[in-house]
Parts: structure tokens; sequence; C-alpha cells
């Protein structure tokens, strides 16, 4: 069970994430971005790939892409997981 969170701003270069739970299975991502047509597939995956590193199953990610770098990416979903588990420790690797 994760809590709703968010991470992340509509600034230019950077990606808001929401998570929340879903009663569906799997990650679901629903994606909008002002790169779609060149990054979509790429910022999907990396999004994709986040969520499972950080544990999450069965949860339903909006993402609001504004041209973001895949580790803007992977830190913002990292944060919203951690804010949605109420998570207050990180373990750097």
């Amino acid at each position: 069970m994760i809590n709703p969170a968010i991470a992340g701003t509509m600034e230019s270069g950077d990606i808001m994430i929401e998570i929340r739970d879903s009663e569906n299975k799997g990650i679901h991502i629903e994606l909008e971005s002002t790169v779609m047509n060149q990054f979509g597939k790429q910022i999907e995956k990396v999004i994709e790939e986040t969520a499972k590193a950080c544990g999450l199953e069965n949860v339903d990610i909006i993402a609001k892409d504004k041209g973001s770098l895949d580790c803007t990416i992977r830190a913002r979903v990292t944060t919203a997981a951690m804010r949605g588990c109420g998570k207050t420790e990180f373990e750097w690797k």
C-alpha cells in the first residue's frame, strides 16, 4: 500500500511525478511530455525501471515532463516513492 505522493515541478528541464495505489496489477504510466515523440519510450522505461527498483507494485504513475534528463526522472520517481511509503532515509549507493 502506498499513499498518494508527488515529487518534481513543472519547470523546464524537470518532471512532476505523482504516484498512487492502483487496484490493477502492475505499474501503469500516464505520460505527458513536451518531447514525447523523441523520448517518450525512454522516459517510460526509466520511470518503470526506477519504480521497480523502489519495490513499487500495483501503482498508477502520472508523469508530466518538461524535457528532463534520465537522472532527474530517477530522482523524482524515487522521491515520490519514498514519500508515498513514508520513508525518511535513503540508502545511497
